[in-house]
């Protein structure tokens, strides 16, 4: 069961590494989307350290994204969502779940071994008992989503891999604002984001 079934309106989400609906890729992101990792190293100037940190930070990524695809369906699930929020937690848990397959790529394309979502998660199924409930659980999975590739942004080695994983934390601040403006909370609370 996920999260991304849960609640909310619309928001785009670009892939983390790319997708073919509108993030523009560096020639090091095609070159370690398509598996040409001595070609991606040339490119970014990159030396061998820096990509066993580089799968860390994909799987970590990777592994939350999972847990928001299975929180979408809890919500989904509920039985709580009226229509058209269902159709939009719908559509957020289809953006998580092609963050979630880009990752994994890369993270194998890389040399590494993608994260696997757990068998259960600790949801706070019993708090769930109205719409507004499991739209308050979804903005706070996005909001902690937010926080989460703020910190990763930095960290890559690669930087195409900050790149794309700011596109992704654009989409979760998207997604974000729109459960919060369900919810009847200002959208954006704050000029900055931590």
């Amino acid at each position: 069961m996920s999260f991304f079934q849960m609640p909310h309106p619309a928001a785009a989400r670009r892939a983390f590494l790319g997708r073919s609906s509108g993030l523009v890729l560096s020639g090091t992101a095609i070159a370690l989307l398509a598996g040409n990792e001595v070609l991606a190293a040339q490119q970014s100037g990159a030396k061998g350290g820096g990509a066993h940190q580089d799968i860390q930070i994909l799987n970590t990524a990777l592994g939350a994204e999972l847990e928001a695809i299975a929180a979408y369906q809890l919500g989904a699930e509920s039985k709580l969502l009226e229509k058209p929020v269902l159709d939009l937690a719908v559509t957020f848990q289809g953006h998580h779940k092609a963050h979630a397959d880009v990752l994994a790529k890369t993270v194998e394309k890389l040399g590494g071994k993608p994260a696997l979502a757990k068998s259960k998660y600790d949801f706070p199924v019993d708090q769930l008992k109205s719409q507004a409930d499991v739209l308050r659980f979804a903005a706070k999975l996005e909001q902690g989503a937010v926080s989460a590739y703020l910190g990763a942004v930095p960290l890559f080695g690669n930087r195409d891999l900050s790149k794309a994983a700011a596109s992704i934390l654009g989409d979760e601040a998207m997604h974000w604002a729109i459960l919060r403006n369900a919810l009847g909370e200002a959208p954006v609370p704050a000029a900055f984001v931590s």
